[in-house]
């Protein structure tokens, strides 16, 4: 089963944060990679779309624009070449002369929102979570580097100089061969041009991977598991590999395994930034409070946000002082939480889309600030 994804850049995203009609839609549905599941998710968006033209409709919107959009949905709808390569969940952004899509790799609900502005916080899970990685496959016959990528199947990365297998890399037959003067035999010598193997393994990699930042997950049984976590370089090497050999492991296998220790990875970031809150909290950097966190956001203030992808908070965020106003979920009104986010990033602070029970404090949103607010 193949995945077709496509998640938008930070450049993408936060030109759909800035983006304001009077007349915009924004339309999630669960989706499938398997063609015959594809007509459920079809019915959902139509579905869907009608209640945002009908939304519109009640709220006086220019007809017009109103018209444009609903006939853009409509050719969305029966593009048969665009149904038959899905991923797990469909994100549309729509507003008159434009519609955006993005076919994402994580599970989200149906959902319809219309306002001035795009509703954004479901798309930032894909965003905050990329699900891409290296994997290096590392086994004393054989060597590959595997990109795990977040918009399509993972493939081989070729390597300059990277060794073929353990023996060639030391100029031996077999790591079993004794040396010329018979210093290095039995399991002492294996370990020693394991060693040499997996030296000019790192050597080659840095060519590829300097500079960079993906976590490198490896595939190794041991002792190389443990040879070559002693001479990386490589500075995001992941505390938690794929064991065992990974000879006889499709590059598919691999990313499926490697996508599980991503989840661990992410698991302990967030951990890291509770502990984080917990502790700025108690020096006054850091708030739960959608009021505190709107307005810091507002002022640049916000270091890093979490934010709730399930929880809705319609209403207006004061443009100059952040003060915010709740208000009824209707066409005029928009998320509070999509607004802190679209203020955030562009001061450069982080933001994390997470689920109601990874956010402290269990609002909507918590911020750890800059300085105290």
């Amino acid at each position: 089963m193949t995945l077709h994804t496509d998640i938008p850049t930070r450049d993408q995203l936060e030109r759909l944060l800035a983006a304001r009609d009077q007349v915009s839609v924004s339309i999630y549905v669960p989706t499938s990679s398997l063609t015959q599941q594809a007509r459920a998710g079809r019915i959902e968006l139509k579905n869907l779309a009608a209640e945002a033209i009908r939304q519109l409709t009640d709220a006086d919107a220019d007809r017009r624009a109103v018209a444009d959009v609903s006939e853009a949905l409509d050719d969305l709808v029966e593009d048969d070449d665009f149904w038959a390569e899905q991923a797990r969940s469909l994100a549309v952004f729509a507003s008159p002369g434009s519609v955006t899509v993005y076919r994402l790799p994580n599970q989200l609900t149906s959902l319809v929102e219309v306002s001035d502005r795009f509703y954004l916080k479901p798309l930032l899970r894909a965003v905050t979570f990329p699900q891409a990685a290296f994997v290096l496959a590392l086994a004393s016959g054989s060597v590959r580097l595997v990109e795990v990528t977040r918009e399509g199947p993972p493939f081989t990365v070729e390597v300059p100089g990277l060794p073929t297998d353990a023996a060639s890399a030391a100029g031996k037959a077999s790591i079993t061969e004794r040396s010329p003067i018979g210093r290095l035999q039995g399991s002492e010598g294996q370990k020693v041009r394991l060693r040499q193997f997996a030296r000019k393994v790192d050597q080659a990699l840095r060519g590829v991977l300097t500079g960079l930042e993906l976590p490198l997950i490896l595939a190794a049984a041991e002792p190389l598991n443990g040879i070559y976590r002693s001479l990386n370089s490589y500075p995001h090497l992941a505390e938690t590999g794929i064991p065992g050999s990974p000879e006889g492991a499709s590059d598919a296998e691999l990313a499926d395994a490697a996508r599980t220790v991503l989840d661990e990875i992410y698991a302990r970031r967030l951990a890291e930034i509770g502990d984080l809150f917990e502790l700025r909290f108690a020096h006054g950097r850091a708030s739960a409070d959608l009021a505190t966190v709107a307005r810091a956001a507002t002022y640049g203030v916000v270091d890093t946000l979490l934010v709730d992808i399930d929880a809705k908070v319609p209403g207006y965020v004061d443009e100059e002082s952040g003060a915010v106003t709740l208000a009824e979920d209707d066409a005029s009104s928009y998320g509070v939480a999509d607004e802190i986010a679209r203020r955030v990033l562009p001061s450069g602070g982080r933001l994390f889309a997470v689920r109601a029970d990874e956010v402290p404090g269990g609002g909507p949103v918590a911020a750890v600030f800059r300085y105290a607010f």
